[in-house]
């Protein structure tokens, strides 16, 4: 039978898990557990690395381990937990409810329709060529291209589960439809195309976290994101040098 210290534990582990698997950055997530813990009348540690959540009762000499790896983001599932966290501190929830709602926060899917996601791929590949007062028709083949890449991109994620593969074919998929549209003619400046349609496969949560986490004092934590993200980065540039250079030996 397992007695209220050790559900309290086991509730914020649970807390802890889906916030840092979510995105969340590790001394947010500390804060978060330690609250809970003291609004629910048990005096919790709560200590966080990018594997594994700790919480430990000092006063009882007992320790849960939860083990965790890097994961994508769900900043909803972080406000949502932030959010319930919240009222339970402030009383306005029972504990009984906090473990309803986080139930429900940890099997949900968020997940944007995707009519929804390629129109935001595209909208974020134009973006850059603005900047670069590119010609309307790279442009809009910069639109296409990214929805294509942001494509390639799921569609090897979904065949693949080995990291960083998804990235570098979409990378190599974007390089090779703007090389052969300038080499057809359809476009003007393929580098420019290039670079704008990688835009949807930037990890700029990763490197914004990174930074908020060694900012913050979570030297290991934001070294590992910001690893993470620099091995994303080398994949869609792996992907890009590849296409490149399979087209110059085919062409020239």
């Amino acid at each position: 039978m397992v007695d209220y210290t050790d559900d309290v534990m086991q509730t914020c582990g649970k807390v802890g898990t889906i916030l840092l698997t979510s995105g969340a950055e590790t001394s947010r997530v500390e804060q978060t557990v330690e609250y809970i813990g003291h609004a629910a009348g048990v005096a919790i540690s709560c200590y966080v690395t990018m594997t594994a959540v700790f919480i430990s009762v000092n006063q009882m000499g007992r320790t849960m381990m939860f083990k965790t790896k890097l994961s994508g983001f769900n900043l909803q599932k972080v406000d949502e937990l932030n959010q319930a966290s919240r009222q339970f501190t402030a009383h306005q929830i029972s504990y009984d409810k906090l473990k309803e709602e986080l139930e429900r926060i940890d099997h949900q899917v968020i997940e944007f329709n995707w009519p929804t996601k390629i129109l935001g791929a595209g909208l974020v590949s134009v973006a850059p060529m603005f900047l670069f007062k590119a010609t309307w028709g790279d442009l809009g083949l910069s639109f296409f291209i990214g929805i294509v890449g942001f494509l390639a991109t799921m569609w090897v994620a979904n065949k693949h589960k080995t990291p960083y593969i998804k990235e570098l074919a979409g990378g190599f998929t974007i390089a090779l439809l703007s090389i052969l549209a300038v080499k057809t003619g359809i476009g003007i400046d393929s580098d420019k195309m290039i670079v704008s349609s990688l835009m949807p496969l930037v990890p700029g949560v990763a490197i914004t976290n990174s930074f908020r986490e060694i900012m913050a004092g979570e030297i290991i934590s934001g070294l590992v994101r910001g690893v993470d993200a620099v091995l994303v980065a080398i994949a869609i540039g792996s992907g890009v040098v590849l296409a490149t250079s399979l087209l110059y030996m085919i062409g020239g």
